[in-house]
């Protein structure tokens, strides 16, 4: 299979799934990798005798969004969003829990991969911002994805040490143990609040609405408009009012949208009627 020929059959197939061409042309090759094995395990040729495959095996289609699946995580990716939520949005929303008279901190991380974002809004939350406040406030965050696998890594805590290049120094020494084979762990006051589920946010959603919501490099890079649309009033309405939503560096909210922009890739939820805090 030639490059032009898994390019021209994802723009073909991407659409039917949902998905749009436009967000996977930077990682094609990571799929095109895995299109190349499942075409081999299926002794079929070339993408031409995978779309006829299709069309006499439905049910492939669901094997098909698996290999469309994009997964690249790393603690403290795009280290301008963690300086925002560290020094403006994560003590905004302490203030508003403690206001609320929870003292809880409420967060989803919607396609956390292995953890790497949930992690390391904890470790950012205990290293920088409660020092900073000096209230006692918590943070709660429940992550979800669709790969059981990768969420039993993210259970697990445990890390190859390249991982956390994006991350301070000082945040990598306080947070991890070094493994006499190799990687780091992540010590376990940096995951006790954290929850992980498997969910697909374009069918199941957590319960419950939370103060910040974090859906960076999925929703906004790899659905097709309309589902963007249709999960940004999913993602409104799970937000409570004057929450926060983040999405990734490179993404914008459809337009029409009705949130402000807070920081860059941050944007905040408006004060509901008469249950604004």
């Amino acid at each position: 299979m030639t490059g032009r020929e898994c390019r021209e059959f994802l723009q073909w197939a991407l659409p039917r799934l949902r998905l749009r061409w436009a967000g996977f042309r930077k990682v094609q090759g990571q799929v095109c990798k895995r299109l190349a094995r499942r075409l081999a395990a299926l002794g079929l040729e070339n993408p031409a005798a995978y779309r006829s495959y299709l069309a006499s095996h439905p049910a492939e289609w669901e094997a098909l969004e698996h290999l469309s699946r994009v997964t690249i995580s790393r603690f403290g990716r795009d280290r301008g969003v963690f300086e925002a939520l560290s020094n403006v949005v994560l003590p905004r929303l302490a203030r508003m829990a403690l206001r609320e008279g929870s003292g809880i901190v409420s967060a989803w991380s919607a396609g956390c991969a292995s953890g790497e974002e949930p992690y390391g809004l904890q470790a950012f939350w205990r290293l920088r911002v409660l020092p900073a406040l000096g209230e006692d406030v918590g943070l709660r965050v429940l992550a979800t994805d669709i790969d059981p696998r990768l969420l039993e890594r993210a259970r697990q805590g445990r890390y190859p040490a390249s991982s956390l290049k994006d991350l301070p120094e000082d945040i990598r020494r306080q947070a991890f143990t070094p493994l006499a084979g190799g990687g780091v762990l992540l010590r376990e006051e940096f995951r006790r609040d954290v929850v992980f589920l498997r969910q697909d946010i374009r069918r199941e959603r957590p319960e419950g609405r939370f103060h910040l919501l974090l859906v960076r490099n999925l929703v906004f890079t790899y659905f097709e408009e309309g589902l963007q649309r249709e999960m940004l009033d999913v993602l409104t309405e799970k937000l409570l009012p004057g929450g926060y939503l983040v999405v990734g560096t490179h993404e914008k909210l459809p337009d029409g949208a009705e949130f402000s922009p807070a920081s860059p890739a941050v944007f905040r939820k408006g004060d509901e009627k008469n249950g604004g805090r």
